[in-house]
This record gives C-alpha cells, structure tokens and sequence, in this order.
C-alpha cells in the first residue's frame, strides 16, 4: 500500500529531532492523527514537537499528549516555533494538501533545511513534500497513520491513548461511519483498534456530547433565523456575520458541524455556511451524490478538499461573497436538480 515505508523506515532508523504540524483549526482527525503519531515516535526514541497554526476546539483536548502541543501565535512564539522548524531533521506534514493550510507556517516549512514528510488524504496535493503517504481514498489521515505503524511492524505499540485519538479521527472524517469513504478496511481497522481497549462511547461522548449552553442557542438562533433554502438549485446555505459571532460568545469549534444541518434537508444537493471572521469569509461545502464540492470550491472560492467535503475562503464582505456564490449556482443548475439524493444524518461538530 505504501511504496514508500522503506524510505521512512530508513529516515526513522536512528533518533530524530522530530516536528509535526497540521492545518489551520485542526479538527479530531488533524489533531488526533498529529497526537497518535507523536506518541509512536516518542514510543521510538525519538524527540517530537507537535506545532498547531492555530488554537483548536476544546472537545478536543482530552487526547493523549494535548497538553505539549505548541499553538503557534506570530506575536508570541514566532522565533521559538521558527527555531523548531529549523532544528528538525524531520518535518511531518498530516490532514493538509497545501502549505497555505498552515498559514505563516507554511513559508517556514517550505524553507526548512530537514526532510519533509506528507500524510494526507485530500486530492491534488501540492509537490513540497520530499516524501509522500498521500491517498485521496482514505477515510481520514488517522486511517493512513494505522497503516503507516502497521506496515512498519508496530502495531503493538498502539495504546489506548493513541487507538482513542485515531478512532476519533476515523469516526468524525467519516461522519460517524455513513460517509461513502467508509470502507470495509476502516472498519477492519477500528476492530483492531477495539482491542487497544479504546472507549467508543467515551470519544463519542466527549466530542458530541460536551457543548455549552450557549453554543446550543447560537445553533437554534441559526437554524431558525439564518438558514436559507434555495429549491430551484437544491440548495441550502448560512451566512453568519462577526458581531453574531460576538453576541453568542462563539469559541472556537462552535460554527462546526453547521453546515450538516443545512445538507441534512431532504432534497439538497449542495450545502454552505459562510463565517465571517473579519480578515477573511471562511467557507464550508458539503454536497451527496456525484456533484463534487471539491471542484466547485477550487474554481470559486481558492478552496479544495474532497468530492463530497470542501471548505474556501473569499477576501470580500460577506455579503458579497453570497451574492457571489449565489451567482454562479446557475452554471451548475443542471446537474444539481438531476443529482438523487438521500435524507443525511446530522452529525456535528465535524469541520
């Protein structure tokens, strides 16, 4: 499956000064993958940093080894995290396609004199990497770093920590295992990992289960007065502005998952949820069926991502940036009216 495990092998043979990073609001399969493979390499003998380019939800910071990872802020740790780049012999790469997921980061990396390494699942995946783990096929890069320590005879090694982070990856990525990428190999893979003596029901809980108060009148308030449906294109969308944003004391992670309310309609094809961040609108797609939000993201918005699960950004206001988007849904009218569909099952909070 993987061509390269021998050169990784060889890159591993001896002790390394170890940096791993994953994209901008890393979700459960970012952070726990980047978690799970930092424990390994520990595991190994090896001396690892996992570097964040920004904070991250806290439902998710009950996993193994959270509390040494280093949030990167320009204006507070710039020359530690850039000293941390330079110093690594090795430079992991996971959950991202790009160097532009990682912000600032990413120039820093791009420039780093050490080995770099990708383990993603997304498509199209930029050429920075000196060697590549990148299969667009996979269910979630927490999927891919099980086959990695397996095809490197260390299964063993996977404890209960690190099963409950790469279980978490596999379970949000998959949409909670109703996604098309759920595979018969995913299943085979949490059936090992049931026998790290994972908590199934404890990640579940503490991933689904842990929203604040507010965060709940936030959705209601969205879902009862920001949702719009638009029968003529099957479509469905949310546009949140910064100062509800503020009003509802939105942390981060509280906007995930949103968008699966609006694909959840029976009859949709194609779903977006329009956050406001100030310096940019970031954007979330999600679509069923054959019509793929991927391309639609990366011809629009400078986005990509997978078939059905693509995210975008866009430097205008808000509002124009969803008259812009509604503007060119016509282009695509044809094959979202034709495109069956199914009910979905909603699922948040995954990004």
């Amino acid at each position: 499956m993987f061509p390269s495990v021998s050169e990784l092998q060889n890159l591993l043979a001896q002790p390394r000064q170890i940096f791993i990073t994953t994209h901008h609001k890393p979700d459960a399969d970012a952070l726990g993958s980047s978690l799970a493979w930092a424990t390994y390499l520990k595991k190994k003998g090896h001396s690892v940093t996992v570097v964040t380019p920004s904070d991250y939800p806290a439902f998710l910071n009950w996993m193994q080894g959270n509390d040494e990872v280093v949030i990167y802020d320009p204006r507070q740790n710039d020359r530690q995290v850039r000293d941390l780049v330079n110093r690594a012999e090795l430079l992991f790469c996971l959950d991202f396609n790009c160097l532009g997921r990682i912000n600032e980061l990413g120039e820093y990396v791009r420039q780093a004199p050490g080995t770099k390494v990708l383990i993603d699942h997304h498509q199209r995946p930029e050429n920075f990497a000196d060697v590549s783990f990148s299969d667009p096929k996979a269910a979630a890069t927490a999927e891919l770093i099980f086959e990695i320590i397996r095809a490197l005879g260390d299964q063993d090694l996977i404890d209960q920590g690190m099963g409950e982070a790469l279980y978490a990856g596999i379970m949000t990525d998959t949409g909670s295992f109703r996604h098309p990428s759920t595979s018969r190999n995913v299943h085979l893979i949490i059936a090992e990992l049931l026998s790290a003596n994972i908590d199934l029901a404890s990640v579940h809980r503490r991933i689904y289960d842990s929203h604040s108060e507010i965060r709940l009148r936030f959705l209601g308030y969205i879902l009862k007065d920001k949702l719009v449906v638009n029968r003529e294109f099957n479509t469905a969308y949310i546009a949140v502005t910064k100062e509800e944003l503020r009003e509802y004391e939105s942390k981060t992670g509280d906007t995930e998952g949103l968008v699966n309310y609006a694909l959840s309609i029976e009859g949709i094809v194609l779903a977006a949820v329009f956050i406001d961040r100030g310096s940019a609108v970031k954007i979330s797609f999600r679509s069923v069926g054959d019509f793929s939000v991927a391309d639609f993201s990366r011809n629009h918005f400078e986005g990509g991502g997978h078939h059905n699960a693509s995210g975008g950004v866009s430097n205008e206001s808000l509002d124009k940036t969803v008259a812009r988007f509604l503007s060119v849904l016509p282009q695509y009218q044809a094959q979202l009216v034709s495109t069956p569909t199914t009910p979905v099952a909603v699922a948040p909070p995954v990004a």
